[in-house]
């Protein structure tokens, strides 16, 4: 079976616009694949920070009430009276 000069370019052809095409699919499916793993990062962080979130409106609403206020002053920046004594114990 001779192949002719005619038939040798277009296989030659093919087999470069197949290769081609696998090259840009293989590029185009790792781009996927980061962009997948970028999303699942980024919906931890927004889970993270909505809960985040959550936990400071409580304490906002919480440090409304002046007990609480003053409990959470000398709990977190050691605050204390005049004349009032205070030992940090950890």
């Amino acid at each position: 079976m001779k192949v002719r000069l005619g038939d040798r370019f277009w296989i030659t052809l093919t087999t470069v616009i197949i290769l081609f095409t696998l090259v840009v699919i293989g590029r185009n499916l790792i781009t996927v694949v980061k962009v997948h793993h970028r999303i699942r990062l980024l919906k931890r962080e927004k889970a993270m920070y909505e809960e985040r979130i959550a936990k400071d409106s409580t304490l906002l609403e919480q440090l409304q009430y002046n007990e609480y206020l003053e409990q959470y002053a000398r709990e977190h920046y050691h605050m204390q009276r005049r004349n009032e004594d205070v030992y940090i114990m950890e």
